[in-house]
């Protein structure tokens, strides 16, 4: 299949992180997009400003005349999220419409490029957003294909000016429905492989081996670094040729030495065997982001970035839309955001909280993310929210799942253990926030829609209306 074949490009489930940025990506070479999605959203509407027609009803009277007249000529994009029994998903496939989801699409833009693929159950959004910042700032001519809000680039989305003979093309491999598996890299980083995403795996060992698979792909000649301590079968499968190192905060080929946490700055230096970097701050809080980083350096590195413009890009990151995000500052409070819906990611989030705040009073708002995710891993869940002061639940953010019997966010506060802690629906949260304003540190966190509190919450705390209901 060549793009050049097709004239026309609709996007079934536009709103996604990773189809909007496919979707921008064909609009700035031109094709005329039109996109669904079930939800209205500050993306959406961001993509609506930019010129691409989003509508929001599952009806066929909304499909674009274009479309219609022109099957031959229009390519479907499809989310693995639309359910299957979505009308214009039927009507476009009893038509004959050439549907690709959107990891194949990716896998076609990117199949000759030199591409840089971050992978892991966590980690990757911030890990490729640095690799791609790094490259850019040091004027690496690149595109980006981002899972989330690049906060420098106010985009999820980077295109190349085409002054390369090969275009170097940054990734985030995503390894839901084993999207990653059409990706070729030259240079893989893994970041984890823990147990995630179930109900499309059935197991972690099958979860292994997709992994395995998709890193026999990257290329000979080619570059793979893995998180220290990973599981050792993971590279089992790796071609000749390919170069393996190891990386982790403290141990393997690279490592970090002299790290300080210093107001919000982590300072540190780095071992890398394409050169040792010393000083280095980062101002993206986190034990984890600074690893995220480690891994960032040694992808920067092989593409011949130099180490002062390495130390100039990593001080100037100003992080990611929703990880570890400073929301608010002032009147004796902090609030931060971030998109962990993992137990792996929330044990990191939250140790490094209490590493920046080891003394203050933490409340922190959580809302879980898919029904068998919370029914596989409560127990997790609940151990990393027991760092909290105070807790509060919201309901399952159901996502594509429907609900399961017995299946609530119930299931983790009850194995929870932390001095105060209560179930609440979203929309009660800003009411309860003006009654009870007994913290030093609010933290939102989880996957789903619980984004739409933050400018409710900011504005409270910024307006001083907190505790006037007391």
């Amino acid at each position: 299949m060549k793009l050049e074949d097709y004239s026309y490009i609709y996007f079934l489930g536009i709103g996604g992180i990773g189809m909007s940025a496919i979707a921008r990506w064909f609009k700035a070479k031109g094709y005329p997009v039109w996109g669904y999605d079930k939800t209205r959203t500050a993306l959406t509407e961001a993509l609506e400003q930019e010129g691409i027609a989003v509508h929001y009803e599952d009806n066929l009277v909304h499909l674009p005349e274009e479309i219609l007249q022109h099957k031959d000529k229009t390519l479907v994009v499809l989310t693995p999220a639309i359910p299957a029994e979505h009308t214009e998903w039927a009507y476009l496939k009893e038509q004959g419409y050439t549907i690709k989801k959107r990891s194949e699409v990716l896998g076609i833009i990117t199949a000759s490029a030199y591409t840089v693929a971050v992978a892991g159950t966590h980690g990757k959004t911030t890990t490729s957003s640095i690799v791609a910042h790094l490259l850019h700032h040091a004027g690496v001519d690149c595109s980006a294909f981002l899972g989330g809000i690049s906060t420098n680039l106010n985009s999820n989305l980077l295109i190349s000016q085409g002054t390369r003979e090969q275009e170097v093309v940054v990734v985030e491999a995503d390894e839901y429905d084993r999207s990653f598996l059409t990706l070729f890299p030259d240079v893989a980083i893994v970041t984890s492989a823990d147990p995630d995403h179930l109900d499309i795996y059935g197991d972690h060992e099958e979860m292994i081996r997709t992994f395995q698979r998709f890193i026999s792909q990257v290329k000979p000649g080619g570059f793979l670094f893995l998180h220290e301590g990973l599981d050792s079968r993971l590279t089992q499968l790796v071609q000749e040729g390919v170069q393996v190192y190891q990386y982790s905060l403290n141990n393997g080929q690279a490592h970090v030495q002299n790290l300080q946490v210093n107001g919000r700055w982590f300072e540190f230096d780095v071992v890398s065997p394409f050169g040792n970097i010393a000083g280095l701050r980062l101002g993206v809080p986190g034990f984890h982001n600074t690893e995220n980083t480690l891994a960032a350096i040694l992808a920067a590195q092989v593409l011949g970035v130099p180490a002062q413009s390495i130390k100039a890009g990593v001080e100037a990151f100003a992080g990611v839309k929703r990880r570890f995000e400073f929301v608010y500052e002032g009147q004796g409070k902090v609030y931060i955001d971030d998109y962990a819906h993992h137990p792996k990611e929330i044990d990191a989030f939250m140790g490094s909280l209490r590493a920046l705040y080891p003394d203050k009073r933490l409340k922190v708002i959580f809302q879980p993310h898919l029904f068998t995710r919370t029914r596989d891993f409560a127990a997790e869940f609940a151990a990393s929210l027991s760092k909290a002061d105070e807790l509060v639940l919201l309901d399952i953010y159901p996502a594509r799942e429907k609900p399961i019997p017995g299946v609530t966010s119930a299931m983790i506060l009850e194995q929870v253990n932390c001095p105060v802690k209560e179930l609440m629906h979203k929309e009660d949260v800003v009411a309860n926030l003006l009654k009870n304003s007994d913290f030093d540190v609010l933290a939102t966190v989880g996957a789903g829609d619980i984004d739409t509190l933050v400018k409710p919450i900011k504005n409270i705390l910024g307006n001083g209306g907190y505790g006037l209901e007391k």
